[in-house]
């Protein structure tokens, strides 16, 4: 769905409803992603009652929340999910400036780092951390957050715990 949503606008449409009802935790949000490529993202964060903070500016935790979704989607589009398990392991945040309108996550992942960082490791390790770095801008352009979220990746054969189906 992903795929068809690079060229067509009803797809990109129908890839946010899919999403939202997919991550409940998101729909309150409405995050949408607005472009997707194979290699990028940009994800808008709606200026709207649900993702204010006390003094009416972008929540702190919907900022985190976008940084985590815009670089997990686009690894998940890049890491095959049937061989490896994605796991957040840690976020960092700074956060530059107070979001007053609309913010937007852009994200982009280069294949040749992924490759260098990720892949050629896995041969020889059991698990690898990706820390891919994703800034925030407001609609006016003022840097608003720079997240690096860090990812473990591991094939889902090394993976000890057991997956329980419910």
């Amino acid at each position: 769905m992903a795929r068809r949503a690079q060229h067509s606008r009803f797809h990109l449409w129908l890839l946010n409803r899919v999403l939202w009802r997919i991550i409940p935790f998101n729909r309150p949000h409405r995050l949408e992603i607005v472009k997707i490529s194979d290699d990028a993202l940009e994800i808008r964060i709606p200026y709207r009652r649900a993702n204010f903070n006390h003094i009416k500016g972008l929540h702190a935790c919907c900022l985190a929340t976008v940084a985590e979704y815009a670089t997990g989607l686009l690894l998940v589009m890049q890491v095959d999910p049937t061989r490896y398990r994605l796991i957040m392991q840690a976020m960092h945040m700074e956060y530059h400036y107070q979001g007053k309108m609309d913010g937007f996550a852009r994200f982009s992942i280069d294949q040749s780092r992924l490759e260098q960082e990720v892949f050629a490791p896995l041969a020889s390790q059991e698990a690898v951390v990706f820390s891919p770095e994703v800034q925030i801008h407001d609609q006016e352009g003022n840097h608003l957050v720079t997240g690096i979220i860090h990812w473990q990746i591991k094939r889902w054969d090394k993976v000890r715990t057991a997956i329980e189906r419910g």
